[in-house]
């Protein structure tokens, strides 16, 4: 039986609904990292907003989580400043871990590693790195745009 997936297409920067098929078991947690490393997390009082209207973005179900502490998505849609700072790889990685510590909270995963790149002059590459409780890895490439 075929499902529903979410792919990431890096040149459009934007997520795909596909067709996933049985043969493709690690699409839903492809979807998963999905969501959590590009829906907008809450910010935190002290972030730095790249809007001065003050909108702290997040998702309107983290008001009252399920699990206290719980927050869907990550902060990564802070670093869209329009300018590239030697900061950004650092928090770049630190938001996409935040984003996708959940998975080993969960039991998902047993390891979640996340690397940050420059990539060219207005985006950062997140190498993203999974390992499965049976041992199994998997890795995923996304492309965030700092524009």
């Amino acid at each position: 039986m075929s499902g529903l997936a979410l792919v990431w297409d890096n040149e459009a920067q934007e997520a795909r609904l596909v067709v996933a098929e049985p043969q493709q078991p690690d699409a839903a947690l492809q979807t998963a990292v999905i969501i959590s490393l590009f829906s907008d997390r809450l910010a935190a009082p002290s972030d730095d907003l790249p809007e001065e209207d003050g909108n702290r973005r997040g998702w309107w179900g983290d008001v009252v989580p399920p699990v206290e502490g719980d927050r869907i998505g990550s902060r990564l849609w802070l670093l869209r400043r329009g300018k590239r700072r030697a900061e950004d790889v650092r928090l770049a990685r630190d938001y996409g871990a935040e984003a996708l510590a959940w998975m080993v909270d969960d039991g998902v995963a047993s390891a979640v590693s996340v690397e940050a790149e420059f990539l060219g002059e207005t985006g950062i590459q997140l190498l993203v790195a999974i390992t499965r409780p049976d041992g199994q890895p998997l890795r995923f490439d996304f492309l965030w745009n700092l524009h």
